[in-house]
């Protein structure tokens, strides 16, 4: 008599990925709590805090806007089995989401160029600023041409690396709080410092999910 063993079929695989729009939009409730106050300061009246954004509020406006908007709906580009699952609300999300993330970096780079540099910054962040947001708007044209030539590899690296750079003023409200906290606001050079690092962090971050995702799919394929 022979005995045949019956293999189950391997269980199917769960996503355990939420974790990455959960982490992303908590870390844009701060800055965009942050930007909400500006704009309720700003309706309160003139002062010496907002004297720089109120005779010409539509950049500021503009940026906290568009730069909420772009931080929220991005976090959940990221997301791997969301893209996969709904590709059609990636795609109409990916819409809006450019138009924001243009608005938010050139709004950015406008106001740290042409507004007076506040106390505790200096000539070395206003210039992070204009590099950075430089970096986001050409990674969001440089994904846009990709997925136009349908090369999804690069348009997810490039999108990855605008997304981070937006996501900077969460990480550095992460990593400069502590300081305020202990020694009082920090200016100068250790704004700058902390600032830059904050923005190469995400970078690198978005660098490994990204790699990480598309080696998961590449070995999915064989």
């Amino acid at each position: 008599m022979t005995t045949t063993t019956l293999r189950s079929a391997p269980p199917t695989r769960r996503h355990h990925d939420w974790w990455i729009p959960a982490g992303l939009v908590a870390l844009t409730l701060v800055p965009a709590a942050a930007g909400a106050a500006r704009l309720v300061d700003l309706s309160s009246g003139r002062t010496e805090e907002n004297a720089r954004f109120f005779d010409l509020p539509v950049p500021i406006i503009v940026h906290v806007v568009g730069a909420t908007t772009y931080c929220l709906l991005g976090a959940f580009q990221l997301m791997p089995s969301f893209r996969t699952k709904r590709p059609g609300w990636h795609r109409t999300s990916g819409r809006i989401l450019v138009p924001a993330g243009l608005a938010a970096a050139l709004s950015g780079m406008w106001m740290a160029t042409l507004h007076d540099l506040p106390a505790q910054d200096d000539t070395a962040l206003m210039w992070l600023r204009v590099a950075f947001g430089s970096l986001m708007v050409a990674g969001l044209v440089l994904g846009v041409l990709a997925i136009r030539r349908r090369d999804v590899r690069t348009h997810q690296r490039w999108m990855a690396r605008s997304y981070a750079v937006a996501q900077g003023a969460g990480t550095q409200a992460l990593v400069l709080g502590p300081i305020a906290l202990l020694v009082g606001q920090p200016g100068g050079g250790v704004k700058a410092g902390g600032m830059g690092f904050a923005w190469v962090l995400n970078l690198l971050v978005a660098e490994w999910l990204v790699r990480r995702s598309q080696a998961a799919q590449s070995s999915r394929r064989v």
